[in-house]
């Protein structure tokens, strides 16, 4: 079998669907493993353990081999960020995991074999691309929520230290009795407290709340959507899918159309002055 009929197979192996799904099998049963080892199981079935997850180990080896073969050149699969990604969770799950001093690093990379579940669905895709590109943005909503929170805590500090130091001692502290707030963890029973002392401080915990679960909040997941919309928007225009695909294709055929009418235009205005 010559060189170039082998990439074609391997090629053939990687965009088979009943290979992704199992791919896809492989690390779901990974994941399974690592959870079983978790548990005080016989001798036995932690020598099983350590077999398959060997065999699983190799077979990603082999998977990202073929992935590799298939993509014409290792600076075409490298220059795609997904394949880099599951090569380096691939070669760090190499990392030997017997009683050496590298036993508890080859145990904690091998966890993270199950990420490789985002790089091969495409729609896991689509929502960890949105959810890197919306952190930004979010980092603007979460330094004002901080702003909010230190004012609340620092007004908390001062009005309600005498009353329960635990909860509002000093300003570190009720920035987490704040957040117990927040979530709405019995925070009842820490506004009734202060509310025997000072009878309308209820205005500050639903001001608060207010503020930063209702609006806050909100913001965050108002980012997230708008972020993820635009991400599968920009999925569905690359696979020429969805109203945004059929969009894209119109624009690139009307650009194409306008291109041959300008020819035709030179073309006629060439002919019309030689005659």
């Amino acid at each position: 079998m010559s060189a170039v009929s082998l990439q074609n197979n391997l090629i053939a192996i990687r965009n088979n669907k009943i290979f992704e799904l199992f791919v896809i099998g492989v690390i779901i049963f990974s994941a399974l493993i690592i959870g079983a080892k978790t548990y005080h199981i016989s001798p036995g079935w932690m020598s099983l353990f350590e077999a398959l997850d060997l065999g699983v180990t190799l077979f990603f080896l082999v998977e990202i081999i073929i992935r590799m073969v298939a993509e014409r050149g290792l600076k075409a699969f490298f220059t795609k960020a997904w394949n880099v990604f599951d090569f380096v969770i691939v070669v760090a799950s190499l990392v030997p995991v017997d009683e050496s001093e590298m036993a508890l690093l080859g145990r904690l990379l091998r966890i993270f074999r199950v990420l490789r579940l985002v790089s091969i669905i495409p729609e896991l895709r689509v929502m960890l691309n949105a959810f890197l590109k919306a952190i930004p943005r979010m980092g603007y909503v979460s330094l004002l929520m901080f702003i909010i929170f230190y004012i609340y805590a620092a007004i908390g500090s001062t009005l309600f230290a005498q009353i329960n130091p635990v909860l509002w001692e000093n300003i570190s502290i009720s920035l987490l009795t704040l957040f117990r707030v927040a979530t709405f963890e019995d925070w009842t029973d820490v506004m009734y407290e202060t509310m025997a002392v000072f009878p309308f401080s209820w205005f500050y915990y639903l001001s608060f709340i207010f503020v930063v679960a209702f609006v806050f909040l909100n913001m965050m997941i108002g980012i997230v959507l708008e972020v993820m919309q635009r991400e599968h928007e920009e999925y569905d225009r690359a696979l020429g899918q969805g109203e945004a695909g059929e969009v894209h294709w119109i624009r690139e055929h009307s650009e194409a159309m306008e291109k041959r009418l300008e020819r035709m235009e030179e073309m006629l205005r060439s002919i019309e002055s030689k005659s």
